[in-house]
């Protein structure tokens, strides 16, 4: 397997065809792909920290990661990123999990399990009750980083 970067429209249309529970992302500062032979078997996507509380010039977050099943590409991905994002400066990246998922790639990948969050919305301001998404998981999520100094 070897990285190589990706388009923004590439990932999105990757993440339509192969993502289980996500859709496309608005943006992004970087993207890998994870190349077997000539085909792509997984993409991440690399962005700005979702959580207000989190430093957005110093952290960066995998906000999609997905393959096509084949074994390790996961894992690859997740260290690649992470590299990347050494490379740029960066002191720390970050990922949200489900909590149904197990977080293997991620351990195998170096990374620690930092929390356990609620799950819901993102979005909790007063004009907005009554309009939950529900087209995204609600269920609480599992962050999990590496430091990368």
């Amino acid at each position: 397997m070897r990285v190589a970067p990706l388009t923004l429209a590439d990932a999105n249309d990757y993440i339509t065809e192969y993502h289980r529970h996500h859709k496309r992302v608005q943006g992004h500062r970087f993207s890998l792909a994870a190349i077997s032979g000539n085909a792509v078997v997984g993409i991440a996507v690399v962005g700005r920290p979702v959580a207000r509380g989190c430093n957005p010039y110093m952290t960066a977050e995998v906000t999609r990661l997905c393959t096509d099943g084949t074994k390790n590409a996961c894992s690859f991905l997740y260290a690649a990123c992470a590299r990347v994002c050494k490379a740029m400066g960066f002191s720390k990246i970050q990922t949200y999990i489900l909590v149904s998922e197990s977080g293997t790639t991620l351990k195998a990948a170096g990374w620690k399990k930092e929390a356990t969050t609620q799950g819901g919305d993102w979005n909790h301001s007063k004009a907005y009750a009554g309009k939950r998404r529900v087209d995204q998981p609600q269920e609480p999520k599992q962050r999990w980083a590496k430091d990368l100094i």
